[in-house]
């Protein structure tokens, strides 16, 4: 890998792509060459990078040639066509739809838990689901001292989750409730403002729906665990900026509160933030915009053996997208 590399962000004008240019400028992540793609529409816009304009260009099937990496931030589709184009170019592809996160053939990674699985790439490494990131950067150092076993948890997502529009949303509904205006609806099936939907994605057969099975499914890939069993709701809740989970965990082995604190304050990427008596536990407005994830309410589980209950808070557009996508970038230049 080229030590200064040329760097594309795709789907830059998105809320996650800034964010990529973003961390790519604050992490000093050492971009010979930034080019920046976007649709049709968004061609010509200019981002800022490292103080200068940078030129946002329309994505073609010749975008790639002379890149290194590329972070993908579109949509699934755009994923699909465009992330084999890219890697057949030569590109290393950092993709962080779900286009290719099941995929076989396609590693699975946050760094600080199987960094190695990138050096299984063919030209394509995924970035996880941002519920799945945030929940395992607690979860899995406790698997590792105690091997978990199965989780129930409750996710309460930001709406920036969903993008721009649904952060404009929100805005937008709480100017009009206060106004005593009729609500507008438009990115959501029910009003958001003051209000919480158990609907995050669509809906399978089975009564769940996708992101929450993604727990399970990129659980298992992400800490090499195909027994790993996890029951989920997702919820989306009134929030601009950052997601958190509550977690019911049960281990092998058993654990005790204190063990588990002294896990967390080893952990890479992980805050602790456990003072009850304090008022103190992890908060998405205080989580928002911070690279590592916080982690608190640490109880013994009434329901579970071997049980641990957790509450664990972190920033989806950061942790759960863009950072770890950066941080994936980071690995590839190690070789």
């Amino acid at each position: 890998m080229n030590g200064n590399p040329h760097v594309a962000v795709v789907g830059a004008t998105g809320a996650v792509g800034v964010e990529m240019i973003k961390t790519l400028e604050k992490r000093n992540f050492p971009v010979g060459k930034l080019t920046l793609l976007a649709s049709a529409r968004s061609a010509g816009k200019k981002l800022t990078y490292r103080g200068k304009p940078v030129d946002v260009q329309e994505l073609k099937k010749d975008s790639f040639n002379g890149i290194d990496i590329a972070l993908f931030s579109a949509s699934g589709s755009i994923s699909k066509e465009y992330a084999p184009i890219a890697a057949k170019a030569g590109c290393i592809v950092v993709d962080n739809s779900s286009a290719f996160r099941m995929d076989d053939s396609v590693p699975l990674v946050i760094p600080e838990i199987n960094e190695a699985d990138v050096w299984n790439h063919k030209g394509i490494i995924a970035n996880p689901n941002c519920t799945t990131a945030i929940t395992l950067m607690a979860l899995y150092p406790l698997h590792k001292a105690f091997g978990v076993t199965r989780i129930f948890a409750s996710s309460y997502q930001a709406v920036s989750g969903t993008g721009a529009k649904a952060i404009e949303e929100l805005r937008s509904q709480v100017e009009e409730l206060v106004s005593g205006k009729p609500v507008t609806k438009e990115v959501y099936p029910h009003q958001i403002a003051f209000n919480v939907l158990p609907h995050v994605d669509s809906f399978l057969p089975t009564g769940y729906t996708k992101e929450e099975m993604k727990m399970e499914n990129e659980g298992r890939k992400i800490m090499h665990h195909p027994q790993f069993r996890a029951s989920v709701t997702c919820v989306r809740v009134p929030v601009y900026r950052a997601h958190s989970v509550a977690v019911s965990a049960e281990f092998q082995k058993p654990v005790s509160v204190e063990d588990a604190r002294e896990v967390f304050k080893e952990a890479p990427g992980l805050d602790l933030v456990d003072a009850p008596a304090k008022n103190e536990y992890p908060l998405p407005l205080y989580a928002a915009e911070r690279y590592n994830c916080q982690v608190g309410r640490i109880r013994k589980d009434c329901a579970l053996d071997n049980g641990l209950c957790f509450w664990v808070a972190g920033d989806q557009l950061l942790k759960g997208a863009a950072l770890n996508a950066v941080q994936i970038a980071e690995v590839l230049l190690k070789r």
